[in-house]
């Protein structure tokens, strides 16, 4: 289950207003009140008091990594680059044995051995480098080395690694039939090579090896030098592999073609084969292959404290402190960033919360940060956290900003404790007016995670205000406010008719420009639409999502209940709330939707900003007929005739419909079935709201005080 949840990675992202049923938001205009009054008669300290409180002087932070059931982010490769010299190394029990250094600017891109498909060897290192790119970009891994073979250089494109040979089997089977890839194979057969190798010997030096190696491949034997790192060793051994074979026969017409005198590699020892790599563009990289076996860990460090980080190409070219390890988990490459513990601080702060805030809210998010940290121990079998929304935003270097990382040196050491334990300090972006009790998301109750009013209304500041209307086809839609003006004209209904403003005006869903939806319709100036409602633009304190089929929701809940949805979705009900009126339970048809916990219900949905939301079903109608029988849809079928506001009887042959209260409010209806939800809150909603935080420090609350307003009868421990 996610635990800081930000829509997108650096700053606190957008949600809405709702339409239709809004939620009831008095708790909002009582906010202010009720914190003043909790503050006051909650006890705070002076300061932090300084015991025995946890602490950590390196953390782990997963970048890839693939924990089959918790947590799957898997890269084929891992590329890294420095302004400095990069050193690499295999990591022992007893310490770093070193291998081979890379010149700054250098690519060192580092991928599993394991089978893979081999798409062309070429002499063109133009073909190569158009090869490798289009096959990133249809999502292959693609890599090229570099290769003296019967003394001409080729080039040789593959994909991969697989940890199975059937895998690689599927992937060959993929890649021959790829339309896009046979024009630059230019008539070339991919072929599968393997892990499976020779050994011709042992020497000195990298360079010597490489040297044998090379001598090889002139000879035609496809030839690398390789590291081995035996149990206790200080330094590396260098041996030189040859061949790729996928099984036993292809290791023995290997061995044939050898001359019948090399023996197998036996891969008992950890060990690293060694490449030179060709990147697209024509770069030159080391391209280092690690075994399936975990056995071998790679480390790459700076040889200059002086330099910017590390870059990863694989996670959108970001740069980081520390070192990296790099190993395979679970036959896939697992990537771990290693860095003082202050220090990862210091990006988490900048990417959770803008930098712009007031600096208490800062200090604040700092010490539920580092809370949160030291209370995942070792999370993730081989990391404390993983550096997205499943831990917290992490995003190295480039979201460090002056302010957050003095935020954390203000507040160095200083965690959330309560009866004498570390407190799992929660966050979330915004609370939507009121924080969850950790029961009403995830199950269980705990004692500093009860629900409190949250000021988080800051959110809306600024924003504009969308109209929902009518256009004259029928269907709805939200416009801008300053794309459509008022006529001074009503309906017979006595709705507001507005006029459009602009030419290809886009007429939106929600009210929310969303640049993977497209519009509903795009009208144009003097366009007459009917007013149904106006609201606020979706944010972080009210949304609004949908509309969503049957069909659309079926998919997105296919999966996440321990009992299927029995037939088409007709209805979607409360069954429950929780103490802030977050749902607890849903009715599918009538039937418990029976999830694990009540926050899954947020992707069962589609992807709900919060659990705090009210549904408008938009297909459920009762209507009392002339002779006074009553039909509910979607339940009862055939024609429906209406009498409209002018008094006139229609057929409604369209999926629109526009149905007038008793007390001369507008809904809009349809047809067929079709669920909106309008909702407060962006995330899970637990402890610490940011957009709360932000409301507090601006009211003159220090860090203390935001902080044991969130999180009930908790102290603010320093190791001493």
């Amino acid at each position: 289950m996610a635990k800081a949840e930000l829509a997108s990675e650096g700053m606190p992202c957008g949600a809405g207003n709702p339409a239709g049923r809004r939620p009831n938001r008095r708790l909002r205009f009582f906010v202010p009140a009720m914190i003043l009054m909790l503050l006051i008669n909650t006890a705070l300290t002076a300061g932090p008091s300084y015991g025995a409180a946890p602490s950590l002087d390196t953390i782990r932070v997963a970048i890839f990594i693939d924990l089959p059931g918790k947590y799957q982010l898997r890269t084929a490769t891992a590329t890294f680059s420095s302004t400095a010299d990069l050193a690499i190394g295999m990591r022992q029990p007893n310490g770093v044995v070193p291998v081979l250094d890379a010149a700054a600017g250098t690519p060192v891109k580092a991928s599993l051995d394991g089978y893979r498909v081999r798409l062309l060897a070429t002499e063109s290192g133009a073909t190569a480098s158009a090869l490798i790119q289009k096959l990133q970009s249809l999502s292959g891994s693609g890599t090229a080395v570099e290769q003296r073979l019967n003394g001409k250089t080729v080039y040789i494109v593959e994909e991969g690694a697989y940890p199975t040979l059937a895998e690689a089997q599927a992937a060959l089977e993929k890649w021959r039939s790829s339309a896009d890839l046979q024009p630059l194979l230019g008539g070339a057969s991919p072929s599968l090579t393997g892990p499976m190798r020779l050994d011709a010997g042992s020497y000195a030096s990298l360079a010597e090896a490489k040297a044998a190696a090379q001598a090889l491949g002139d000879a035609g034997l496809e030839a690398y030098a390789a590291a081995v790192a035996p149990a206790g060793a200080a330094a590396a051994e260098f041996r030189v592999l040859v061949g790729a074979a996928i099984d036993a026969a292809g290791l023995k017409a290997a061995q044939a073609a050898a001359g019948g005198s090399l023996a197998a590699f036996t891969a008992d020892k950890p060990y690293l084969l060694i490449r030179d790599g060709f990147e697209a563009g024509g770069a030159r990289s080391t391209h280092i292959l690690i075994p399936m076996d975990g056995s071998a860990k790679v480390r790459v460090e700076k040889k200059s404290a002086e330099a910017s980080g590390i870059k990863l190409d694989e996670r959108y070219g970001r740069a980081y402190r520390g070192v990296f390890e790099v190993t395979a988990l679970n036959q896939r490459l697992a990537v771990v960033n290693e860095l003082p513990f202050e220090e990862y601080l210091y990006s988490v702060v900048g990417a959770e919360m803008p930098a712009s805030w007031p600096e208490e809210a800062l200090k604040a998010q700092a010490v539920a940060a580092r809370s949160y940290a030291l209370y995942q121990g070792f999370g993730f079998q081989i990391a404390h956290v993983v550096d997205n929304t499943y831990s917290q935003v992490y995003g190295g270097i480039g979201t460090e900003k002056p302010q957050t990382t003095a935020a954390v040196d203000a507040t160095r050491g200083e965690v959330l404790m309560h009866d004498g334990r570390l407190v799992e300090a929660l966050f979330s972006s915004s609370a939507g007016g009121v924080s969850a009790d950790a029961a009403e998301i995830w199950g269980n109750s705990v004692a500093y995670l009860a629900s409190v009013p949250s000021p988080d209304e800051l959110s809306e500041q600024g924003l504009y205000r969308w109209h929902r209307v009518v256009l004259p086809d029928g269907r709805n839609g939200y416009v801008r406010e300053d794309l459509a003006a008022d006529t001074g004209e009503t309906t017979a209904a006595g709705s507001k008719v507005l006029r459009i403003t602009g030419d290809g005006v886009a007429i939106r869903p929600i009210p929310l420009i969303q640049s993977n939806v497209e519009p509903i319709a795009r009208v144009d100036s003097g366009t007459r639409v009917v007013l149904l409602e106006t609201v606020i633009q979706s944010n972080e304190m009210n949304w609004v999502r949908g509309p969503f089929t049957p069909a659309q929701l079926a998919e997105t809940m296919k999966g996440r209940s321990a009992t299927p949805v029995d037939g088409e979705i007709l209805t979607l009900e409360v069954g429950r709330r929780g103490p802030s009126g977050r749902v607890t339970e849903l009715l599918v048809n009538g039937k418990r939707y029976d999830v694990r916990t009540p926050d899954t219900l947020r992707p069962a949905l589609g992807g709900l900003p919060s659990t705090r939301f009210e549904i408008d079903e938009t297909g459920r109608v009762a209507m009392l007929g002339a002779r006074g029988e009553a039909r509910e849809r979607p339940f009862d079928g055939g024609a429906v005739h209406m009498v409209g506001a002018s008094g006139e009887t229609v057929r409604l042959d369209g999926n629109h419909m526009y149905i007038l209260s008793g007390e001369g409010t507008i809904r809009a209806a349809t047809a067929e079935p079709a669920f909106y939800f309008a909702g407060t809150g962006n995330g899970h909603g637990v402890g610490l709201s940011q957009w709360g935080a932000r409301g507090l420090a601006e009211r003159g609350y220090d860090y203390q005080s935001i902080l044991k307003y969130y999180y009930k009868n908790v102290t603010i421990e320093k190791e001493g």
